[in-house]
């Protein structure tokens, strides 16, 4: 098998407490795995003066993925520090951001819902193109182009046929998600370009029923709430996604349940979308079960989905058993759930 070379970045807060405990799962299933370590986040804005220094943005551009923890970016202006994940979308070239979200063993979970919400991730508000007009009156850009939004629709209609060939018979359906009503020239041209592929690409796969539809950001909004089992795929822009697939994640049991990963150009980044979480950053009770699913996510992206499904099974195994951290009702640390994943691991290998 080849060997994988994977840049580890925690990050901030949780992330170095929740990226080595998948890191350890990441081990188990690909024992091969060249890891490289680098720094990243606030904490190495303070130190190097630079949330990503070059030497790191230089390995990320060698490695075949990257696993990223979180970070904590401030909420006001910081002279000098711009976020590191939006700087290695936007260097990488990651322009596609898919975010699933399915029901858990867990209390808090809906019954029902399995989803994916693929996020154009380079564009629109997060451009950070922004200015004063004047002492009272900010202004910023939003970007759609065609190409980008082609590029996340190709990776949605991907996602879209690997679902439908799972299903018998094979079908599924793609919902693009705009707001073309009222911003008729941003929205318009994503709404346009997106159905544009999508309908000239459906016709190359005559042994898929492939649905294609729309639907206003506010309306999903609230058909998430209401019937989130009704969607399949969600194509979205980039701060409507953004949004979406955390009202998402909290119909499943939390973000502490809801990975990601970003692909594109350059290698896919795998992360958990939580933040960095600094009111229990050293406590050890972070749930690490997000950060571990990044790593099923960039298994099943390098092609390994026999081992991607060993991981989500472990997974379901774990949490059926009642071992969950506290943000999911239960009480064991990080290490007990990391522990207990690598122990579902070794026994579907012996079975």
């Amino acid at each position: 098998m080849t060997t994988r070379r994977v840049l580890v970045l925690p990050g901030d807060g949780i992330g170095q407490e929740v990226i080595p405990a998948a890191v350890t799962v990441l081990q188990a299933l690909l024992p091969q795995v060249e890891l490289l370590w680098g720094e990243a986040g606030f904490a190495a804005f303070e130190k190097h003066g630079s949330a990503l220094p070059a030497a790191v943005l230089r390995q990320a551009r060698e490695v075949d993925g990257i696993l990223f923890g979180a970070t904590s970016s401030p909420s006001r202006r910081v002279e000098g520090y711009h976020s590191p994940i939006l700087t290695l979308r936007r260097e990488l070239g990651l322009c596609a951001n898919l975010r699933p979200a399915r029901s858990w063993l867990v209390p808090a979970a809906r019954p029902g819902v399995d989803l994916v919400i693929v996020r154009e991730n380079c564009e629109g508000l997060y451009v950070r193109e922004e200015r004063m007009a004047d002492p009272d009156t900010a202004l910023a850009v939003r970007r759609i182009t065609r190409r980008a939004t082609q590029q996340a629709a190709q990776v949605a209609l991907a996602v879209a046929l690997q679902r439908a060939r799972k299903r018998t018979p094979p079908q599924a359906r793609i919902t693009v998600v705009h707001k073309a009503n009222v911003l008729s020239r941003t929205d318009g041209l994503f709404r346009q370009a997106a159905l544009d592929l999508l309908h000239a690409a459906r016709k190359a796969h005559p042994d898929v029923t492939l649905d294609i539809d729309e639907v206003l950001v506010d309306t999903a909004a609230l058909r998430l709430v209401q019937r989130p089992e009704a969607f399949d795929v969600l194509l979205t822009p980039n701060l409507y996604g953004d949004i979406l697939s955390d009202l998402a994640a909290g119909l499943v049991g939390g973000l502490g349940l809801a990975p990601s990963l970003s692909v594109g150009q350059g290698p896919p980044l795998a992360e958990p979308v939580h933040g960095s979480a600094p009111d229990i950053a050293g406590k050890g009770i972070a749930n690490p079960l997000a950060a571990i699913l990044a790593v099923g996510l960039l298994l099943a992206h390098w092609g390994m989905a026999q081992a991607a499904a060993r991981l989500e099974a472990a997974v379901e195994h774990v949490l059926g058993s009642g071992v969950r951290t506290p943000d999911l009702g239960g009480s064991a640390t990080t290490e007990e759930v990391t522990r207990a994943i690598l122990t579902a691991l070794s026994a579907s290998r012996a079975g």
